[in-house]
């Protein structure tokens, strides 16, 4: 492998690449800046999300938070509400955490040691390399999914991301690599490359800079490489969730509220708000779980009617069918571990997409069982 990796000029694939970036970068909101508090919060976002969905979040999240004491000091409700929608949750409990922790103990800076960078709350070795090489110019590569998709084309190297073996062989070759004097460019060109380029299904070989040094196009099949990981199967679910609302007045003005609780079953969800819901493997399985849930989490006495309509949502590998049960609790049941939402008000709340679909379906539908379908 060493031979075969050492046979590859690295300065002309280097000049290639960084020249190809330059006629070719596209202009988004996060390249107009070195802040390393906006790249990171950039790079956090990214994960495991498409650009284009990344993009608005992005923006209205520094409208919300431009700096990192903005963050540290926000309820984590908040943050979640302005997160909700982007999906892996986690992420941004640890981004809230890693901003109190940037706050209190870095004065606010993003600290600029890769092994400081990599102990905060969510921040691995690829956010690290990647905020380091871009916002400071720290010579560290950057290897995610898109840049070993690049690299492993180049050496025509086939076996998963998963064996230890591979990801060794692609940090080497991303290292020899790596322009030192213009780090965080490189990994953009080489993240740009993979998401634009160097595709996993249908590349773009004739308008790669790279093509010239590339092993997988010379055998002529690039998309043998890497070996793909399996996928876990989808699973169909049923979900059955309540609908329970009351009108009232706040001020004179009419409102409608729902109530919530959070998360859902299986830790999904869990820093959410949700309408109460129970999973089966049938539709009445779910519905007989979610009135055992409600008894726990609901005072007693919910009357229930029959289903409003479905809906279909994927949360991981579920494919959920979601049936709306309506239902009214007794005179002044409410409390418990649920609480009350103005519908209204939902799209600035920290509740789920689920959440918002199932609002969205039955907004204007009173207690009676009108049938929708989603």
């Amino acid at each position: 492998m060493s031979s075969v990796m050492m046979n590859r000029p690295p300065v002309a694939i280097r000049r290639a690449l960084l020249a190809w970036f330059r006629r070719h970068a596209r202009p988004l909101p996060w390249r107009k800046t070195k802040d390393p508090y906006a790249v990171w919060i950039s790079e956090v976002m990214l994960q495991q999300t498409a650009i284009s969905t990344a993009i608005p979040y992005y923006e209205r999240f520094l409208r919300a938070f431009p700096t990192v004491e903005r963050l540290a000091a926000a309820p984590l409700e908040q943050v979640l509400g302005l997160w909700s929608g982007l999906g892996y949750y986690r992420r941004a409990h640890s981004l809230h955490e890693a901003a109190q922790r940037i706050a209190n103990e870095y004065g606010g800076r993003f600290p600029r040691d890769y092994e400081a960078a990599k102990l905060l709350p969510g921040i691995g070795p690829y956010t690290a390399s990647a905020v380091l090489s871009i916002a400071y110019g720290v010579p560290r590569a950057a290897l995610d999914g898109n840049v070993g998709r690049v690299i492993a084309r180049l050496l025509a190297l086939p076996p998963s991301f998963r064996e230890t073996g591979f990801r060794t062989a692609l940090r080497n070759e991303l290292e020899r690599l790596l322009s030192r004097r213009r780090p965080g460019e490189f990994n953009q060109a080489l993240m740009e490359l993979g998401q634009s380029v160097c595709r996993p299904r249908a590349p773009r070989c004739h308008a790669c800079p790279l093509r010239s040094w590339c092993a997988a196009y010379k055998e002529g099949c690039p998309e043998r490489y890497p070996a793909s990981r399996p996928r876990r199967a989808m699973e169909t679910q049923y979900l059955a969730a309540a609908w329970i609302t009351r009108d009232r007045r706040v001020d004179g003005t009419p409102i409608q509220e729902a109530l919530l609780v959070r998360g859902l079953e299986e830790g999904l969800l869990d820093e959410l708000w949700n309408f109460p819901g129970a999973f089966g493997r049938s539709r009445a399985e779910a519905l007989r779980r979610l009135k055992g849930r409600s008894a726990e989490l609901l005072p007693a006495g919910i009357c229930w009617s029959r289903p409003a309509g479905e809906l279909h949502h994927g949360i991981t590998y579920r494919s959920l069918i979601v049936h709306v049960y309506p239902a009214t609790l007794p005179a002044g049941g409410g409390g418990g571990a649920a609480r009350w939402f103005d519908l209204s008000q939902l799209g600035n709340a920290a509740v789920s997409q689920l959440t918002r679909k199932i609002a969205a379906a039955m907004s204007g539908k009173s207690g009676a069982p009108t049938r929708f379908t989603m």
